[in-house]
């Protein structure tokens, strides 16, 4: 399982990225997939998650302002992030399964700063 992140910097508040993660070494189209971030000296946090018919879910900290896509002819899955606040700054990684239980990548960092 080869995960792959990438479309990390640093934006100012109320700015967009687009974050993508390459996946490899697995059937991709079988698995749901995750978005989890980690900010310095706090645990994991699930950010979002998608099913494999396309279904997604987030929690109430970034509805409305992120979304999770994914393209399995390309093998990749997606992370559009609007609206950006200083505390979406973090260490982002995406993984296997909705609820990003599984295994991840080395994450793309992420710095919301004016």
């Amino acid at each position: 399982v080869q995960l792959v992140e990438s479309g990390g910097g640093m934006v100012q508040p109320g700015g967009s990225l687009r974050l993508s993660c390459a996946a490899s070494g697995f059937t991709f189209s079988s698995y749901g997939m995750a978005w989890v971030r980690q900010a310095p000296g706090k645990g994991p946090e699930w950010v979002s998650g998608v099913s494999t018919g396309g279904r997604t879910y987030y929690p109430d900290s970034v509805k409305g302002r992120f979304a999770i896509s994914r393209d399995n002819a390309k093998k990749t899955l997606y992370l559009q992030m609007n609206s950006l606040k200083p505390e979406d700054t973090a260490l982002y990684y995406c993984a296997r399964e909705v609820d990003g239980s599984g295994e991840r990548g080395q994450g793309t960092q992420v710095t919301v700063s004016s």
